[in-house]
């Protein structure tokens, strides 16, 4: 199925159908809650506390959730390797992307932006993607003349239907563990992951007064914006620390479920972000700075009304190396 810019809300049909393929997939496990930690994280405000740990997902990131759901959907033409497929991402997609081709012998490109540093492409590479450099406002232009040109079948990182509902499967798996939560809190980039929760959240039927936030960088928040405006926004100048959560827009499938089940958009800076990676680091947990934004929310006591309430914080990513640990936080 060829990306779909306008596709219709998720289901849930659509994501109990996800779950019941990310659940199969070799390309995911089921990662652990950890539960009333509210104490072991000194919360300034009393709350009963439960954190979803996808940095212990394969590749170390939520994002090969999504991918199994969209290589369900492929093709044939491409899962009998006839057909390429191509993306373009600098980071946690492109990992679990590269892997997930490998391990199902899939033709695969991914577009990077010129400034992703070489050690990323070089893993890529290293499981057997073809990898381009260009600069940022080219990528999409160069994925679509692919597309055209030799009928590469394009895999969105973050706002594709499938997608989204195989990250739907996070916010299913965090219910059978929480099933009454009363506020998600979710780092929100392109916006994949807290509109996969948020709908799992709300369509369930148990969960209706649940209140879902996305987490956006100050610097990074388009998503911001496009609740402001009413539709999705582009911003090139978005920068920030947590570079996973930097796309320079929101996606217009990932905006129109956020509208739909995300109750606010949450802006942290990239202070409060380095703090929480210190933090969480030193409670014995290793968050890169784009998984740590939805605890650094509440960490600075943005999330409204918490005291007495069950609260879920996703963490989202551990792709960060020692070295790069160093350079960011003083433990």
């Amino acid at each position: 199925m060829a990306y779909n810019p306008d596709a219709p809300l998720a289901t849930l049909a659509d994501l109990q159908l996800a779950y019941q393929v990310v659940r199969k997939s070799p390309l995911c496990v089921r990662t652990p809650m950890l539960h009333h930690v509210q104490d072991r994280m000194e919360m300034k405000e009393d709350m009963d506390l439960h954190l979803k740990l996808e940095n212990m997902q394969i590749t170390g990131s939520f994002k090969v959730r999504g991918l199994a759901n969209q290589l369900a959907h492929i093709p044939s033409s491409v899962a009998n390797k006839e057909q390429s497929t191509i993306t373009m991402s600098a980071g946690n997609y492109g990992k679990a992307y590269a892997f997930a081709t490998n391990q199902l012998g899939l033709k695969a490109m991914c577009l990077m932006p010129e400034t992703a540093p070489e050690n990323r492409a070089k893993v890529l590479q290293g499981f057997g993607v073809c990898v381009e450099k260009l600069p940022t406002p080219e990528l999409q232009v160069r994925v679509d003349q692919y597309c055209e040109e030799k009928g590469m079948h394009y895999l969105h990182p973050f706002d594709d239907i499938n997608l989204i509902t195989g990250h739907g499967s996070c916010g299913l798996e965090m219910l059978e563990e929480v099933p009454d939560p009363d506020i998600v809190i979710v780092c929100c980039g392109g916006g994949g992951l807290v509109a996969g929760i948020a709908a799992a959240v709300k369509l369930t039927g148990q969960c209706s007064s649940t209140r879902v936030y996305g987490v956006e960088p100050e610097g990074a928040n388009t998503m911001y914006q496009s609740f402001k405006a009413g539709e999705a926004v582009k911003d090139p100048t978005v920068h920030t620390i947590a570079a996973g959560l930097a796309p320079p827009m929101a996606g217009s499938n990932t905006y129109k479920h956020c509208h739909a089940f995300v109750e606010d958009i949450i802006l942290v800076s990239d202070e409060e972000i380095l703090d929480a990676v210190a933090f969480l680091y030193k409670a014995g947990l290793v968050v890169e700075p784009s998984g740590a934004a939805a605890f650094a929310a509440l960490r600075s006591s943005k999330i409204p009304d918490v005291k007495g309430k069950r609260v879920v914080a996703v963490i989202t990513g551990g792709n960060v190396t020692p070295q790069e640990l160093t350079q960011l936080i003083t433990v």
